[in-house]
């Protein structure tokens, strides 16, 4: 399974083949036999504390890419947000704060946290659908479903097809797939990718078959050689507009658009509801046609095209608009492709529905130095920049920005002129006018979402003003994560970002790690007993070391000056419980130790291969390392480390290994998987001996926070199934009774990569998700 994205550097019916399953958010998917009223409920088998927890992120705002913003046309202030790994959202008007609409769904299920699409009704403003999945191939088990709601996404009913679908996947900024018929909002089309064509529900969702008449489905695919199925999937159909002039109220629309990924045939029209289509005559040929948006005022269909499907390339495109009364096509790219200066094709594109002719495009792509956004007030015939560079190469903005809610999003960086510290954008697929206020627009980037409130003041040649409106949106995949004892509540790994150090939970911090930077973390370890000293290990960025030390809490950190040769990326890393060795297990390297910060590494005898390494909370000279099987034990610091015998612990399978605080030797071990061992072992010698915690049948993680007063062992916290049940759990009394403390509606699909508690908070926990970023729980 691909656990992130790199966007930085979400019983038969009628219709064949297709099941349809109901999935309330108050409902479970991996653990249907627990009670719905399940705040804080407790296993079969297991004793409740009776304390409830209240579930919140851990601030990052934002952090990965938003491909999707819909605003309803039926209701002001209505909007939704879809990711592609991390669900989808509605915005609280209230708050101004993005509320998320997909944590009920299970680990079973995880793939649904991949949104390809989502449609607001246009008639009904409680309607809105959702089509979800993140990978066609065999990284995601389950098949796609479009969801429906009737309560704004509070609640949803699931409605599996009978193929895959790839909401993390090349292409998923183009659409949306998904639209609503605004003459009969009881008609939902939807184009699906993989060469599976145009569908159709007749009954707001609760079926869908396949359109038969509609005649291209789109083969065009990345990297038709690609063996993974990754880039060689067809990108199918990628949009649907209807033209609501073309019917009237309960009747249905007659005429429809639909875009195509065949540079050759990329539009087709119905004139008849559905009944035929054909090829638009005179549409252009050699791009895709990501977006394609209807100005019903004037008659005019716009068209985005670009020579890649995206979100990560693309250097050549056009704007077309077609006269939907004539047939006439004409050329209105700001840059046209066949210009000496086009180096980008183009993709978000939207109209003002208030004032008739006005419109935003966006270049698909411009790493260096900048996104580009044109405006048009008169329908493409002429268009102005949101920002231009003068013959002495300085840069004029028509805009400020404005970060501070995410202060991160400079990077770090100071680059040289004409880029700005902090870039207007990247990936900008999705790019909104709201269709009640021509002076809000909102965009998606590849790491957070951007808003504007006086998007007008462009026309009068006054600034307007860009800032963070992602509040709410936690789209990033945690890979590790430590809670100190002192200091920083917080230090976490994370992918595309680096990693954080939180000091306060409820803010965004003010940079990610810098020297070294990381483009993904991989490991973070605290020294036990000086907890201001901290390691951290990761994919490294160009010219940069894959390890960085602080002594001070995470203020400052310093980069190895040397590391392991081979070292290709970060692994896992083990600080002793003094601070005065750690123990590195690199990828592509052998496991090695310092006692000199990284001045200088010495390999290590003994690991089994491929091992991930731990540090003993007590003695500084104890180190443990575990791969396929094999527990292995260091008494010297990490310089030798000899197989402890230990036995039946998994073989196979993803394993996640923790030593407890306060009590030498102990040492908790999660993982596996099917057909091999998979639960959750503890030993109180060292790792000479495990004994399986009975009542759970599998774990993925393990981590210990706090102890109960009273308690002579810390709590202790897993991503787990007990006794049938999966969940997130706490024992206060070293396994031999757990409670439940997540519910069905706080599920965060994928939950196995880390947990931590809080040394300092008893009850209080941090789960990593992939993809709905830092979850921290406290009783209440």
């Amino acid at each position: 399974m691909k656990r992130f994205d790199d966007d930085v550097a979400s019983s038969r019916t009628s219709s064949p083949g297709v099941r349809r399953r109901t999935l309330l958010a108050g409902s479970a998917l991996a653990a249907a036999a627990l009670p719905a009223a399940a705040s804080g409920a407790t296993a079969s088998g297991a004793t409740a504390s009776g304390r409830r927890y209240r579930w919140r992120n851990v601030e990052i705002v934002a952090g990965g890419f938003v491909p999707g913003i819909v605003f309803s046309r039926a209701e002001r202030g209505l909007v939704y947000a879809r990711t592609d790994i991390g669900g989808a959202y509605r915005l609280d008007r209230r708050s101004r704060r993005w509320v998320p609409l997909l944590d009920h769904v299970g680990w079973d299920r995880w793939g649904w946290s991949g949104v390809l699409s989502v449609a607001a009704d246009p008639v009904d403003a409680d309607r809105v659908y959702a089509a979800v999945g993140t990978y066609t191939n065999d990284w995601d088990p389950s098949p796609g479903a479009v969801l429906r709601s009737a309560d704004r996404g509070r609640n949803w009913e699931a409605f599996e097809l009978p193929f895959k679908l790839g909401g993390n996947m090349p292409g998923r900024g183009m659409g949306e797939r998904l639209a609503v018929d605004p003459n009969r909002n009881r008609d939902v089309w939807f184009g699906a990718p993989g060469g599976h064509g145009l569908w159709r529900s007749t009954d707001a969702g609760r079926t869908f078959a396949p359109v038969e008449a509609f005649p291209n489905p789109g083969a065009w695919a990345v990297d038709p050689t690609d063996t993974s199925g990754y880039s060689s999937d067809p990108q199918g159909v990628l949009w649907v507009t209807f033209d609501p002039r073309s019917g009237s109220g309960g009747r249905g629309s007659g005429t429809a658009y639909v875009g195509v990924a065949d540079p050759e045939d990329v539009l087709y029209r119905t004139t008849d509801g559905g009944r035929t289509f054909e090829p638009v005559p005179g549409a252009p040929t050699g791009f895709l046609p990501h977006k394609g948006v209807l100005d019903e005022r004037t008659g005019h269909l716009f068209l985005a095209t670009s020579d890649t499907a995206g979100p990560y390339d693309g250097s050549r495109g056009d704007v077309w608009r077609l006269d939907t009364a004539t047939g006439e096509w004409v050329n209105v790219s700001p840059v046209p492709s066949s210009s000496p200066d086009a180096a980008f094709g183009y993709s978000g594109l939207t109209v003002d529905r208030r004032n008739p002719g006005t419109l935003v495009v966006a270049t698909q792509i411009q790493w260096s130095p900048d996104v580009v956004f044109f405006r048009s007030t008169d329908s493409g015939a002429t268009w102005t920049r949101a920002w231009d560079v003068d013959e002495d190469g300085t840069r004029e903005n028509r805009y400020e920005i404005d970060v501070s809610a995410s202060p991160w999003l400079t990077f770090g960086q100071d680059p040289e002129p004409p880029e700005d510290p902090v870039k207007l954008g990247w990936m900008t697929e999705s790019v909104e006018i709201d269709p009640f206020d021509p002076d809000r627009l909102l965009y998606g980037t590849g790491a957070t979402l951007y808003g504007v409130e006086d998007l007008t003041a462009w026309d009068r040649g006054e600034t307007f003003h860009v800032s963070v409106h992602a509040e709410g949106i936690e789209e990033t995949a945690i890979l590790d994560l430590v809670s100190p004892a002192a200091g920083a509540h917080l230090v976490s790994a994370v992918g595309d970002l680096g990693g954080f150090v939180h000091h306060d939970l409820d803010r965004a911090p003010a940079m990610m790690f810098q020297d070294p930077y990381f483009t993904s973390g991989t490991g973070v370890d605290v020294a036990a007993l000086r907890p201001e000293v901290i390691a951290r290990v990761g994919d490294p960025g160009s010219g940069q070391s894959a390890f960085g030390l602080s002594t001070d809490g995470g203020g400052t950190w310093g980069p190895a000056a040397t590391q392991p040769p081979g070292t290709s990326g970060g692994g896992t890393v083990a600080v002793g419980a003094d601070g005065t060795r750690v123990v590195w297990a690199p990828a592509g390297a052998a496991v090695s130790w310092t006692g000199d910060g990284g001045a200088t590494w010495t390999p290590s005898t003994g690991t089994p291969g491929g091992a991930a390494v731990e540090a003993d909370r007590v003695d500084p000279a104890t180190f443990y390392a575990f791969a396929a099987g094999t527990f292995a034990r260091s008494d010297d610091g990490g310089a030798t480390f000899t197989a402890t015998g230990a036995a039946g612990l998994p073989t196979a399978g993803p394993v996640r290994f923790a030593a407890v605080p306060g009590l030498r030797g102990h040492v908790w071990l999660a993982g596996g998987q099917e057909g091999s061992a998979h639960g959750l072992w503890r030993s109180t010698d060292a790792g000479a001996t495990f004994t399986r915690v009975r009542g759970v049948e599998e774990a993925d993680t393990v981590g210990f926070g706090r102890a109960a007063r009273g308690a002579d062992h810390p709590a202790v916290f897993t991503s787990a199934q007990v006794r049938g049940v999966r969940g997130i759990f706490r024992s206060d009394d070293a396994g031999r009774r757990w409670t439940r403390i997540n519910d069905d509606q706080h599920q965060w699909a994928w939950t196995g990569a880390a947990i931590t508690g809080d040394p300092r908070v008893h009850g209080r926990v941090y789960v990593a998700t992939n993809g709905r970023g830092i979850l921290r729980g406290d009783p209440c």
